[in-house]
């Protein structure tokens, strides 16, 4: 769907931002809350730490805190203008979408934040195919 060597294919398919090969989680999705953080220790095809430094992963709050206010806004504004509800519900509405998304607001958080930080390397894509 979208093309390798792009942050976006690294974001949407949960693989190693260096080599766009091994998975960044350690498991594909699920609602479990003690796996849905889960993630390798290092890349299985280029061997990347994915813990670049000491809670690293601290940052991803910030990122977190970003897509939680888009999507509360965005909420607000279909249920308050599109579904005309009151405020009481459309605040309920936020809540209720602010409550199902959070695994996948989580888990996205974490893959933007290391996206930032690490560039794709096409060279790295086929160490482990070439040896």
């Amino acid at each position: 769907m979208f093309k390798k060597g792009t942050k976006i294919y690294s974001v949407v398919n949960g693989k190693c931002p260096k080599c766009h090969q091994g998975d960044f989680f350690k498991y594909r999705f699920t609602f479990n809350p003690s796996k849905i953080t889960k993630l390798h220790d290092n890349c299985s095809n280029c061997d990347l730490k994915f813990m670049l430094e000491p809670s690293f992963f601290y940052g991803a709050m910030y990122v977190n805190y970003g897509i939680t206010v888009a999507i509360s806004i965005v909420v607000f504004l279909i249920t308050k203008l599109g579904f005309e509800f009151n405020l009481l519900q459309s605040f309920l509405a936020v809540i209720v979408a602010l409550f199902i998304l959070a695994p996948v607001n989580l888990r996205l958080s974490r893959i933007l934040w290391i996206n930032m930080f690490v560039s794709y390397e096409h060279r790295v894509e086929s160490k482990k195919l070439d040896a």
